[in-house]
């Protein structure tokens, strides 16, 4: 066992696996080996494995839910956290709801419905968990996880809480200053008295469109490309670009939804920067628009 491995099992309680192969946890199933992967079973332990890796120099990484991320197929060194066994907590104070980094957006929007709470009904077929989607300022339907945030909380590399309020998140379309080296660990969201029959129809609808629109059958890690600021969409501008179904190894440009790129088994991190590389140069080709990365590329 690598000393930095051996470490971490006497610092926390929770798991500690060495070179264990990142695929089994992104939604894409793709990437190399972790050098370290972590699943804290306590916020102590969480704060101790930021510490060890700052005070170690040892690269940190946290994946969250695995989902909206690029693996390298060569893997990461260094130890990535999950966060989806130790930032799970959900409290309720009247219309404020307090929700650890770590619970999945559509187990969210589905408790606050119960709850009879509402805003949060768009989140419900959003995959990953509440931190990763703050980072991203995820999103649908029109409505955004800013538009109920009001203050988030996190850890700095030395291991020390932070507060940010709404304001100092900077939130924008499908992006933040959130991340980099903040561990997110909670967030209050201001919602509204809702309606629970409402909500849960408000969902349905919400999740029958996505299983219309959007490539469910494939692994895959959500939109590639943010939007342009105006303008026709980056999937419509895949498509006119005449690469909806282009195949590059496993990887493949969805033929339902052209700003997806999806795993027809095998695929490759290669195989996927490959295929952004080339609607990001079409398109530009064709239609002078730069596409932005939505998906983030560890």
């Amino acid at each position: 066992m690598s000393q930095l491995a051996a470490e971490l099992r006497r610092l926390i309680r929770g798991e500690v696996r060495r070179k264990e192969p990142l695929h089994k946890h992104t939604s894409f199933r793709i990437g190399g080996p972790a050098e370290v992967l972590v699943l804290p079973r306590d916020e102590e332990s969480l704060r101790r494995v930021v510490v060890h890796a700052h005070t170690s120099g040892s690269p940190l990484y946290v994946l969250g839910g695995g989902t909206n991320v690029l693996v390298p197929d060569d893997g990461l060194n260094g130890v990535v956290i999950r966060t989806t066994r130790c930032l799970k907590a959900l409290r309720i104070e009247g219309e404020s709801v307090i929700a650890g980094a770590g619970i999945a957006l559509p187990r969210l929007a589905a408790l606050t419905v119960e709850a009879g709470l509402s805003g949060l009904e768009f989140a419900c077929g959003i995959p990953g968990t509440l931190g990763g989607g703050l980072v991203g300022n995820a999103g649908a339907h029109g409505r955004s996880l800013a538009d109920v945030v009001t203050d988030v909380w996190g850890l700095d590399p030395e291991g020390r809480e932070i507060h940010l309020t709404h304001r100092e998140c900077g939130f924008g379309y499908r992006r933040s200053t959130l991340g980099g080296a903040l561990l997110i660990t909670c967030a209050r969201l201001a919602l509204s008295p809702g309606d629970r029959d409402k909500g849960r129809e408000m969902m349905e609808a919400y999740l029958r469109w996505r299983r219309s629109h959007q490539p469910l059958g494939f692994p895959s890690a959500g939109s590639v490309f943010r939007n342009p600021p105006e303008g026709p969409s980056a999937g419509a501008l895949i498509d006119r670009a005449g690469l909806k179904g282009y195949r590059l190894g496993g990887a493949q440009i969805s033929e339902l939804h052209a700003n997806f790129i999806v795993n027809r088994g095998g695929a490759t991190a290669q195989d996927v920067l490959s295929l952004i590389a080339l609607a990001q140069r079409e398109v530009k080709k064709q239609f002078g628009v730069t596409l932005e990365l939505e998906l983030t590329v560890l």
